[in-house]
Order: C-alpha cells, then structure tokens, then sequence
C-alpha cells in the first residue's frame, strides 16, 4: 500500500494507526508481570531440594506455613491495657499484662482496651491550651453547669468524674456500651442534677459537697451497673459551685446579712445563757432564804408557846415563886447592859447612895493588857 513507507500512514508523520506500533512512551518502562512470575519461579526451585515442586518441597512449605502461622498468635499486653480473647467473635478470657498467646487468626483474635488507665471527665467546664498563657484555661460551659436547687434557686457547678474499667467487666464495656465517656457523662449529669434538685441552695454552698459527691458517686454506679456498662466509678469532685455570675453580687450581700444575722442570735444567745442561770439561782436564793426564815419563825412560835405553857404550869403550882423569878428575870434582861448604882435609904449615918461594884468587869480589865489610856502622859515641854 501506498502509505507503508510512510512514518504516519496515509496522513503522512505521526503516530501510527492501529494496525502499527503506538505512540511509544517516553521515560523508564513499567516492569512486565510475566517476567516477575518467571523471576520468581526460578527462586523458588533454586530453594526447593531438586530445584523442582516435589512433594517434599510442598510439605516443607505447608510446615513452615502453619509454623508461621501459630507464632503470630503471640502477643503483648501493656500495663495500663487488659487483653480479651475473642474465638469467632465470642468473648472467652481476659489477660492480665504481659506476654500471652492465643490461637491465630481467624479462629481468636485479641483487643486490647485500656482498661487499667484511669480516665478524667470534666462537666460544666472545659479545658483548652491558651498559647498566650502557656497552659491550660477552664471555660464554664453554661448548658452543663446551671442546675436548679430544692428551693427554686439556680447555682453553677462544675465538677470532675474519674472513672475506669471494671478488671471484671472489659467484655461488658465492649460490647454493652458503644460510647463509654458520652454514657459516663450523660448518668454523670443526670445524677448530679438529681441530688441538687433535692438539696437547698444554702448547703450546696457551704458543708454539703462531701455528702453530695458520695451520693452522686453512688447513684452513678447503681446507674452504670444496670446498663451493665462495665465502668468504675472512683471519685467525684466538686469543683465549683457558685451562683450564676449575673447574680452573684446579691447573693454575697444576702449571704453577708446572713451572717450578720446569725452573729447577732449567738450573741443574743449567748448573752441569755450567762443572764438567765444568774437570775434562777438569785431566786433559787430567795425563795430558800424565806424558807429559812419561815421555817425559823415557826420554830420560834412553837418555842415560845412552850415556854409559854410551862411557866403557865409552873404559875399554877407556885404563883408567888413563879412570879418573883419571873420578875427577876425581867429586871436581869433590862439591868443587865447598864451602868448602875445601889440606893438605900436606911441608916441613920449613911448617905443613901452605895456605889455598885461589878466583880465581872474587875475581873475581865485585870486579865486585859495595859492601854494607852492608863499611861502616863508625857510633858509637852514648855517650862514657866
């Protein structure tokens, strides 16, 4: 044919049509699959013994193969991880870290949660790095930690849930649950608002954290346990609790006045306990003092009017007896404490009056030290 000579066919240079050679390729040609197949065949009869496929070559094979194949049913378990052994998908055994072996794929196969690390979830706040301030910097997340009180009161809480894996509940945590930290949080808020639903604002904010955190740790267990999640709860922590920021000014006046409040009854109180046993025992006093003088004054009636009856007795026996000691005893009790001096008016010589010597008193002023009254006084010096 004409175009036979021709580099491009009857439409002159150019690639060649179909029933030539195509455009050839320029650069490194791409290995051919046929020569990597030869390439390899020619290995392996240069390893078999004979350089042929025998049946020896075969078997070998077949050892080495299932050799192979049992080996790469070692594996390692971390320290903070826990090993579950699955056989066709079935959960069988749990290991411990370390070195373990279980039959190769497919009939076992192993997962390997981190079932001993102990995992911190935040609510009501989240944490974000701040390359201004090189660290961490919480953000209050309202729709979390705005939570209504027993007394229709709104306080802000944030707090901290750590929890883990059960060692005996891996298998439950994997295949009970399909998202194990949204779960733990969202029994972890329900509970929490619960027991502030219960509470008053007023021990929220003061002594009531502890009480509040262990039953919210045991609510969420009893919770996490009939889901049969396989999760531990550890510890729950408070950390902050606070009115909402709009109110929070008046809230610290109402709790001041508060304080006051309560300053001024413990002062009352106090005063009234140190007022109160003075008064009760100043009357305790009196009464038992006018007792003491009733008591005294009936004593002295009822003696009187003994001694009364008895001289009445005495009188009838012996009236002039009776009446002259009676009248002696008379003059003894009003003479008794006064100076006195003797009249008698017989006797021709004498004046009348004898002075009265009272032996007692001489007795009693002999028996006494000298006074300065019966010491000769001193002359004052001046001589005429």
């Amino acid at each position: 044919m004409p175009w036979k000579n021709q580099g491009g066919g009857p439409w002159g240079s150019g690639p060649k049509g179909p029933w030539g050679s195509g455009p050839q390729p320029s650069g490194p040609r791409p290995p051919d699959l046929e020569d990597l197949l030869r390439r390899g065949q020619d290995r392996l009869q240069s390893i078999l013994p004979g350089g042929h496929m025998s049946a020896m070559g075969i078997l070998l094979l077949i050892v080495a193969g299932l050799a192979i194949w049992g080996l790469s049913g070692f594996f390692r378990v971390q320290p903070n991880e826990l090993g579950v052994v699955l056989r066709f998908g079935k959960h069988v055994r749990t290991v411990q870290p370390g070195l373990n072996y279980h039959l190769p794929y497919p009939i076992e196969t192993v997962l390997l949660p981190k079932a001993l690390r102990v995992n911190t979830l935040n609510i009501g706040m989240t944490l974000s790095q701040d390359p201004a301030r090189r660290g961490a910097v919480m953000r209050d997340v309202p729709e979390e930690s705005l939570m209504l009180t027993g007394d229709e009161n709104i306080v802000d809480v944030d707090f901290t849930v750590l929890w883990k894996i059960k060692p005996d509940g891996v298998g439950d945590f994997l295949f009970n649950i399909q998202n194990a930290e949204g779960t733990v949080k969202a029994v972890a808020e329900s509970a929490m608002r619960e027991l502030i639903g219960r509470s008053e604002i007023q021990p929220i904010l003061t002594g009531a954290r502890t009480n509040i955190e262990n039953s919210v740790q045991d609510l969420m267990q009893r919770t996490l346990d009939k889901y049969g999640a396989g999760v531990l709860i550890q510890q729950v922590q408070m950390q902050k609790v606070d009115p909402p920021q709009q109110v929070i000014d008046a809230f610290r006046d109402v709790q001041a006045a508060r304080a006051d409040l309560e300053r001024l009854q413990n002062e009352a109180q106090t005063y009234a306990n140190r007022v109160i046993p003075d008064a009760r025992g100043r009357a305790a006093q009196i009464v038992q003092n006018a007792e003491g003088y009733k008591e005294q004054a009936i004593a002295e009636a009822k003696g009187q009017s003994s001694r009364f009856l008895q001289v009445y007795q005495a009188y009838k026996l012996a009236p002039d007896v009776t009446r002259e000691r009676i009248y002696l005893e008379t003059m003894e009790r009003v003479l008794g404490g006064a100076d006195k001096l003797v009249y008698d008016p017989g006797g021709p010589g004498s004046q009348g009056i004898v002075p009265y010597l009272p032996l007692s008193e001489l007795t009693s002023r002999r028996n006494a030290p000298p006074s300065a009254a019966n010491q000769p006084s001193k002359p004052n010096g001046s001589v005429r």
